[in-house]
């Protein structure tokens, strides 16, 4: 590709459509050889982005933005990335969906779906949207995701929303102005059940799933410190700690994950929860897995049977660990779990 070619996809976040490559200078049979060859891939019908790019999207994530800024182009009539399609532009974890690419037109009310695309029709605050009106921002896409996909979406939609700086009172604003729409029931109720320390979808999904044990809402980052160690729990319940394992944090870089050491990774998770049993704690896992299908009922009864056997030896008091308590602030980590 030349530099034009190159400079054009650069400029539109990876993707351009036919008339504008052509208009670029590119040629129609250069055009078919850059297809043919792999330096250009078709996203959707008449949009297209470099081979590399494609192949450097390895993530559901990153591929679904590419389909969706492809999807953008090739509506002519005025529009805003919303709902999923804004939280991947915004950077924003969320649950994968079905891939259609969803579009906000102002306007009637209404929504349809059509090659892929859904548009709704309906009106957005100035607030909502962003300096460059190209998506909806944090509050009112988590929001929308939740009267789209329903509570469990939508809780990891605002909880998401409130790590990247959406506050409660953006979304108090945005559900107050979404009365009698499809869905807001959802929405309000994700905000009941979100938490602003929440740091990961997986944990978020934890938090649900302890609550659904019937004990009460779990504390959310729980921490100790002692013997020049500090340790954050995931969820707390009486004296049960609830933690959820993701695999990026034993995986090694190479193969996309956190640990520069998988072996060294899993021996310090091991010292880590030794260290909090230490405190009259029961500790369970929760993984990906346990969130799903069958799979969640098993899951369910066995972090029951745990925490009630840990409130059988220890109680629930916790009122003797308070002098154990960080007295510097938690350190929120970076790093994205995988959805």
């Amino acid at each position: 590709m030349d530099q034009r070619t190159i400079g054009l996809l650069a400029a539109q976040d990876g993707v351009a459509t036919r008339r504008q490559l052509l208009a670029a200078g590119l040629e129609a049979r250069h055009l078919a050889r850059l297809l043919a060859g792999g330096d250009l891939r078709q996203v959707r019908h008449g949009v297209y982005c470099a081979g590399t790019t494609w192949e450097q999207a390895v993530h559901w994530h990153e591929r679904q933005a590419l389909v969706d800024r492809a999807a953008s182009l090739w509506t002519t009539r005025p529009h805003v990335l919303s709902h999923d399609s804004a939280a991947l532009r915004l950077g924003m974890q969320v649950l994968e969906q079905d891939g259609r690419t969803h579009l906000t037109h102002r306007g009637r009310r209404g929504t349809h779906t059509r090659s892929g695309i859904t548009h709704h029709h309906a009106r957005y605050e100035d607030d909502d949207l962003s300096r460059d009106g190209t998506h909806l921002l944090a509050a009112r896409t988590a929001l929308d995701i939740a009267r789209e996909h329903g509570v469990r979406a939508g809780t990891v939609a605002v909880d998401s929303a409130l790590r990247i700086g959406a506050t409660y009172a953006d979304l108090h604003r945005v559900v107050a102005g979404m009365h009698h729409w499809p869905g807001c029931r959802a929405a309000r109720s994700a905000i009941e059940l979100s938490d602003p320390d929440t740091d990961s979808i997986g944990e978020t999904l934890a938090r649900e799933l302890v609550e659904e044990l019937g004990h009460g809402r779990p504390r959310t980052q729980f921490g100790l410190a002692a013997d020049g160690r500090v340790a954050w729990c995931d969820l707390v319940l009486g004296r049960h700690a609830f933690e959820f394992s993701g695999k990026l944090k034993f995986q090694a870089v190479v193969e996309g994950g956190v640990a520069a050491d998988p072996a060294a990774a899993l021996l310090e998770e091991k010292k880590r929860q030794d260290w909090l049993t230490g405190f009259k704690l029961g500790v369970s896992g929760i993984f990906w897995e346990d969130f799903w299908g069958a799979r969640r009922d098993v899951a369910r009864e066995r972090l029951r049977r745990e925490y009630l056997h840990t409130v059988e030896r220890f109680g629930t008091d916790r009122s003797d660990l308070v002098q154990f308590h960080p007295r510097t602030p938690r350190k929120r980590p970076t790093a994205p779990d995988a959805a």
